[in-house]
């Protein structure tokens, strides 16, 4: 199952989750890694592929990233409802996964963050990403930050 960090809505591209969703990868993939249309328009985009942490089954999601230097950050948002998203469990049990970014594709380690350092990578995303801070005042939960760093 694919995931994306809010559910926008999906406008002329349909009401179908699954064929929306590989709309936004076509579109993303023939657009250098951005999409051209949609409510996702413009946004940087990021497929990851994570091991379930409890199916043992490959899932993707579809995130919205920021970038703290060479690293990915991605946050656990889910729209700023009261649970994380499954893939942050994924990650956390699993963190090896694999990227698909700006047309380039390869393996990373996934580190959920704590602390100050979360806090700082958080209040990052928030700056490149201004969408993302209505999330927190949504739930009461802590929104899990996510950085991707790739292997060599």
């Amino acid at each position: 199952m694919a995931t994306t960090e809010s559910t926008p809505s999906r406008g002329s591209w349909g009401n179908d989750a699954g064929a929306w969703e590989e709309q936004l990868i076509a579109d993303l993939r023939a657009n250098g890694g951005r999409p051209s249309r949609g409510p996702l328009a413009g946004h940087p985009l990021l497929l990851m592929w994570a091991v379930g942490a409890k199916s043992g089954h490959e899932r993707r999601a579809i995130l919205t990233y920021s970038r703290a230097g060479d690293d990915y950050v991605v946050a656990g948002s889910a729209g700023g409802s009261d649970s994380d998203p499954a893939w942050v469990a994924n990650v956390a049990s699993n963190p090896t996964v694999r990227l698909e970014v700006d047309g380039d594709t390869f393996e990373a380690t996934a580190t959920v963050e704590s602390g100050a350092e979360r806090d700082r990578l958080w209040r990052a995303h928030v700056a490149a990403l201004p969408w993302f801070g209505d999330y927190e005042h949504k739930t009461s939960r802590v929104i899990p930050i996510v950085r991707l760093h790739r292997l060599a």
